[in-house]
């Protein structure tokens, strides 16, 4: 199971794959089990938003098992956290802000250690 960080500019975590743009991070969703998802909203000037992604993932009943929101736009949180809590599972958990260190420091311990 693999960790998503979705961001146009911000460092990605250790143990966690990139996705840069709305295109990318369906392809991985769509392509593969996930366990942590961790969205931005704004992703780039004129570009379509991390909203697209939580859409996609409620039109196909695509869900990795935990959500964080760690974009600065309030505003584009809680529209995603809106959607996704009236869509999502009940076994996914849906987490209204940034990954706390301890999550992003396991899944960097767990990549380390090939699982």
């Amino acid at each position: 199971m693999r960790h998503v960080y979705v961001d146009d500019y911000r460092a990605c975590p250790s143990g966690f794959l990139l996705a840069r743009n709305v295109e990318e991070a369906i392809l991985l969703i769509a392509n593969m089990e996930i366990g942590i998802l961790s969205l931005d909203y704004d992703l780039g000037y004129d570009q379509p938003t991390g909203l697209e992604i939580v859409r996609y993932m409620t039109e196909h009943g695509v869900f990795p098992q935990e959500v964080y929101l760690h974009t600065s736009s309030e505003a584009g949180r809680m529209q995603m956290y809106r959607l996704l809590s009236q869509h999502a599972p009940s076994h996914v958990q849906l987490h209204y802000g940034a990954m706390p260190d301890e999550v992003r420091e396991e899944a960097a311990r767990q990549a380390k250690l090939g699982g």
